[in-house]
């Protein structure tokens, strides 16, 4: 039986236009599981939520299965039909495309979330206003080799800014980078917030940021999960709603992670500690 925990982080800046809080739904990691049947268990919470935005950052599928594109199309375009939905590539993703074997159903689910509204942000970015304030929203997609176990190569400021460009200054810049091993990059880069996934919480957590190992075979890894932040930069990495090959979470619950933009209001000024939510999901679902 699968279950998840949803962990909400609140996030005073200034940088809101509007009175009203901005909110975000990351998922990351799931790889094909189900939390009911289509995903309605997990699809229900998102709705309970009502968020601005729902982002993706990579391994929704997993690349030894071609059926995990199938398993999750009909969630993707439920979402897309209630929601703006954006997606950056993981490393699963884009093994497929490469993959002669798989290429070219992957295209084909590709192009079936396309058509019902999914954004998929292949280095590129979209700009949009939400409850008043700019947003940018930009999809790092790395070259396969930088997720080469155990050393993949160092990925520079340099290099970054001919894969993506450099953000400019105007509205919120939100990076989704499927990779956190390149956090010091992501920071340097100038992103206002930046998501990512893929260490799945380090499979044994033994803190709120330190886990166990990385997909590199990293043994406790930087940036492995929860809130990271440096000058009015902040990074959240989400342990993942899903698990392959070595399914193991020790610690480690699934997540769900809603993120809340808010002004700085009540007392609560910009920069300030942010506010962490937990809720542990009751219900169970099957397979």
């Amino acid at each position: 039986m699968k279950t998840f925990k949803t962990k909400t982080y609140s996030i005073a800046t200034e940088k809101l236009r509007g009175k009203r809080p901005v909110k975000f739904a990351l998922l990351a990691d799931m790889h094909g599981l189900s939390f009911g049947r289509g995903n309605s268990g997990l699809f229900r919470r998102i709705m309970l939520e009502k968020p601005d935005a729902v982002l993706i950052a990579g391994d929704m599928t997993y690349s030894g299965r071609q059926d995990t594109m199938r398993e999750i199309t009909g969630f993707m375009r439920r979402l897309a039909g209630n929601f703006r939905v954006y997606y950056a590539l993981g490393n699963h993703e884009t093994r497929m495309m490469l993959d002669p074997l798989m290429s070219e159903e992957y295209c084909l689910f590709e192009k079936n979330l396309s058509g019902a509204g999914v954004r998929f942000l292949h280095n590129e970015h979209d700009s949009v206003r939400i409850q008043g304030t700019d947003f940018v929203f930009y999809g790092l997609e790395l070259p396969v080799e930088y997720y080469r176990k155990p050393k993949p190569p160092v990925l520079t400021l340099e290099e970054m800014e001919t894969l993506i460009g450099k953000p400019d200054r105007e509205g919120i810049h939100v990076l989704l980078a499927h990779s956190p091993r390149f956090g010091k990059t992501y920071f340097s880069w100038g992103a206002d917030l930046i998501l990512s996934g893929h260490y799945h919480g380090g499979m044994v957590r033994f803190t709120e940021r330190r886990g166990l190992i990385s997909p590199y075979f990293q043994p406790f890894p930087a940036f492995c999960c929860g809130e990271f932040k440096k000058k009015d930069s902040r990074m959240i990495v989400s342990a993942g709603l899903g698990e392959h090959t070595i399914p193991i979470r020790i610690h480690n619950p699934r997540e769900l992670v809603f993120i809340e933009l808010t002004p700085p209001a009540g007392g609560r000024r910009a920069g300030e500690r942010t506010a962490v939510r937990e809720k542990q999901e009751s219900t169970e679902y099957g397979d």
